[in-house]
């Protein structure tokens, strides 16, 4: 079978008991992370119609997930330092609903310990899980069943998710996440868009510069020099997106631009962003999560790449456009060169490389300023 071939299945059988309960769903990585379990979600839902889906996240990402349909109750690791009887009694609350739901499969998609425990503290009695190296000595002991995925290092990272499930004969043909938006959610967006005045005569294009890790992040002035171009040549406005950490950094990055872009970093939560992304004709960013959540919602996107493996994380589809120096080393997957948290491949990378590769989808996307004689 084609899907046995990317997926090892080293303990356990094929077959799965034939339950009725709930089934949960942990994966406990980043925002990114969660964005791209979604096609695993998708398909559990349709191979098992009657059961409900209970996911388990860490609580940046709740809200996010709260809004998929597939999805009847999420669970979330809020790892906020608290005093030892409040914590007591928040991981009571948590294991108490936990065992509330009466899971009888869980399937944990990444190889940590807190997730393997989780699995085991649910009660359900099937729990699957990728075989990890280094947990020999008790984490991989807590399945059922261990699946060694193989060649994940040519697949997008959304197949990665799937290949756990691929044994047991769950295979969806489009891994593509996708991330539909609430009317409600709309409204949120189009009331931020009236309270910020950005003017809705012209199409929008998303601009996410930041990132958790500064070694994926590109040179501010090198961005705000494209900005620059980009609003001199086509009819369009710009807004900047981000956590609240980042506005004053998204300030900066407006300060250095000749046209001003419209600030919006700080000014949504993780839920409202799909939103936002949906009302904007492309995006621009760097390798985030921002970047998945916008082409999941159906947006053109431009991800600018440095040392991550475009391969494994850059969305997929004519519509997504990779942008990257173009060094022998990359992609090196390290945290900037030697270690340094700054990446070469990026500080090298001038606006008028990006210009020139981007340009096919600007002109896809965009309408263009009639040149001045």
């Amino acid at each position: 079978m084609k899907e046995m071939e990317t997926a090892q299945l080293l303990k356990g059988t094929p077959k799965l008991p034939k339950e009725n309960g709930p089934i949960l769903v942990i994966q406990l990585g980043d925002i990114g992370d969660v964005v791209l379990t979604l096609p695993t979600i998708g398909a559990l839902g349709s191979a098992f119609p009657k059961r409900s889906l209970v996911l388990c996240v860490r609580e940046h990402a709740r809200e996010l997930m709260e809004d998929c349909p597939r999805v009847h109750h999420v669970l979330s690791v809020n790892k906020q330092r608290r005093k030892f009887k409040a914590e007591l009694d928040h991981q009571l609350q948590f294991f108490r609903a936990l065992r509330g739901h009466r899971c009888d499969l869980a399937i944990e998609l990444r190889t940590g310990t807190r997730g393997a425990v989780i699995a085991l503290l649910s009660g359900a009695r099937t729990r699957i899980a990728r075989y990890a190296n280094d947990g020999t000595l008790w984490r991989n002991r807590l399945f059922t069943h261990l699946v060694r995925p193989t060649r994940e290092n040519i697949q997008y990272a959304a197949q990665h998710n799937l290949n756990i499930m691929a044994p047991f004969g769950l295979v969806e043909t489009d891994p593509r996440p996708t991330i539909l938006v609430p009317e409600r959610r709309r409204r949120k967006a189009e009331a931020l868009f009236l309270k910020t005045r950005i003017p809705q005569d012209r199409p929008l294009v998303a601009v996410h510069p930041f990132s958790l890790w500064k070694y994926k992040e590109w040179r501010l002035s090198e961005m705000a020099a494209l900005l620059d171009r980009i609003q001199s040549e086509y009819n369009c406005n710009l807004v900047i997106t981000g956590a609240p950490n980042e506005r004053k950094r998204a300030k900066d990055l407006i300060g250095i631009c000749n046209r001003k872009p419209y600030n919006l970093a700080g000014e949504t939560s993780i839920g409202e962003l799909p939103a936002v992304f949906e009302a904007c004709s492309l995006f621009i960013g760097v390798d985030t999560a921002a970047l998945h959540i916008a082409a999941a919602v159906g947006i053109p996107t431009l991800g600018i790449f440095g040392p991550s493996s475009w391969t494994n994380w850059a969305p997929r589809g004519h519509d997504h456009l990779v942008v990257e120096k173009g060094l022998p080393c990359q992609p090196c997957s390290q945290k900037g060169c030697d270690g340094s948290e700054k990446s070469r491949c990026l500080t090298e990378l001038t606006a008028q490389e990006v210009h020139t590769m981007m340009e096919g989808i600007l002109d896809a996307t965009l309408v263009k300023k009639p040149k001045v004689h």
